[in-house]
């Protein structure tokens, strides 16, 4: 039997980098990480050819389509006719910004970034800025990009639901400094008791909640209508600022996000991702009295980078932009991912599984569990075991997504070329072989 091409490249890998990888989330085990060779659409042709439909989509920045050509054309065409990169402000930067400010009421004024750990950085140091406050509160579950003080978790993979007792808190991993745990508290979303308890606690300390409305790492357990809305009202009444992270939903469940969707905004809002149909861009930005504490001026709020706003990112941004602004691309996307829902409800139903599902159709989560999770400690009720079985047997049939069920099914514009029945019929399969193997 001939050596798979990506064995020996994993072998090669492992002498060069940590675990083989270029970061950690691509490393799946040294028999099963994915070298992938080609991408156009949604597909994936990986180093020995197998192809994929995918659903992961580089976790979420693919809204489009990998190699769309109306992106890469403009992307080209910055390169070639005015450089990528030089140090200084271009019209190109404001024109980005009105872009964004056309979907997005809740904008002001906007700083870019290079990656959605920069901009919750940006907005993050931004709010502590204008309140001259140092604690932030995170809610269990949400994902806000690797720097130290987001790095916290409530560590639900050992937590026992029925001892009666609250998860520990833990660092993702090794250094990050304890001392940095005291800056940050949890709530659990939709839990209204958590949320005014820490207004009681902290009510002339909070600087911002940061969270994600959707989140976009526990499945797409959504915020409820209420229990946002009195998160607003409460950091209203206590002067401290609301920060979503609309890294994984900005540009994604529509236009203007998720604050469109829920009619409520945010004082600070973060954006990555899909915003460049997987170009390296990303932006922080809000209210024009909050984002004018961000300058070189006495008491201003620090931001750089020497690859902020480059050439190469904002004319793919800009491109992007206009084609979600002036097509049906996001009609397309919500439209194809609820046929992809319903198909996939009808397999787990036939197999007789209780299941539901989370968030919108353009990135929309499975538990399987009989009633949609209100939040994360609701998800560690599902049965994940199940959900793994049948990720890794849709992976092995040509359809690629994340095993982790925290993960959504991200939906892109070129899904709508699927075979809905190819992918029905090899759904039932990977069900039927799950639960053989369960």
């Amino acid at each position: 039997m001939p050596i798979r091409r990506q064995s020996s490249l994993m072998a090669e890998a492992l002498r060069h980098m940590p675990q083989g990888v270029a970061e950690n989330y691509r490393y799946w085990g040294d028999d099963k990480t994915v070298f992938i060779e080609n991408a156009k659409g949604c597909r994936l042709t990986d180093s020995d050819g197998k192809e994929y439909v995918d659903f992961r989509l580089g976790y979420g920045p693919i809204i489009l389509g990998y190699r769309d050509e109306r992106v890469d054309r403009a992307v080209v065409e910055q390169i070639t006719q005015r450089g990528t990169l030089c140090g200084f402000s271009t019209a190109l930067d404001t024109a980005v910004v009105r872009q964004i400010k056309a979907l997005c009421p809740n904008i002001d004024k906007l700083r870019f970034a290079n990656s959605g750990t920069e901009a919750v950085m940006g907005a993050v140091r931004t709010a502590r800025g204008f309140t001259r406050r140092d604690h932030i509160a995170i809610v269990e579950g949400g994902f806000h990009g690797l720097y130290d003080e987001v790095m916290w978790k409530s560590d639900l993979e050992n937590w026992d639901p029925s001892s009666g007792l609250e998860p520990g808190v833990i660092a993702f991993g090794a250094g990050i400094p304890q001392r940095s745990r005291a800056l940050v508290d949890f709530i659990r979303l939709n839990d209204f008791d958590t949320l005014e308890q820490l207004f009681v606690n902290r009510c002339d300390t909070l600087a911002a909640v940061i969270l994600e409305p959707i989140i976009g790492n526990a499945g797409s357990i959504a915020a409820s209508q209420q229990w946002l809305q009195r998160l607003r009202d409460l950091c209203d009444r206590h002067g401290a600022l609301l920060i979503l992270d609309e890294v994984k939903t900005g540009f994604r469940v529509a236009k203007g996000g998720a604050q469109e969707l829920y009619g409520i905004h945010a004082d600070l809002s973060t954006y990555a991702k899909a915003m460049g149909n997987g170009y390296p861009v990303a932006a922080f930005g809000g209210r024009a009295e909050v984002m004018d504490m961000v300058g070189s001026h006495a008491g201003g709020v620090v931001h750089g980078g020497t690859y902020t706003a480059n050439l190469v990112a904002l004319g793919a941004a800009s491109a992007t932009l206009q084609i979600l602004a002036e097509t049906d691309a996001l009609q397309t996307i919500d439209r194809v991912g609820a046929q992809i829902r319903d198909l996939l409800g009808r397999v787990f139903s036939a197999a007789g599984i209780a299941h539901a599902f989370a968030g919108p159709p353009a990135m929309f989560g499975i538990h399987f569990t009989p009633c949609v999770p209100a939040n994360y400690r609701d998800w560690r009720l599902s049965n994940t075991a199940l959900y793994q079985r049948f990720a890794w047997q849709l992976i092995e049939n040509g359809v690629m997504l994340e095993p982790d069920s925290r993960e959504p099914w991200f939906i892109c514009e070129a899904h709508q070329d699927v075979d809905l029945g190819w992918l029905e019929e090899v759904a039932t399969r990977s069900m039927r072989c799950a639960l053989e193997a369960g």
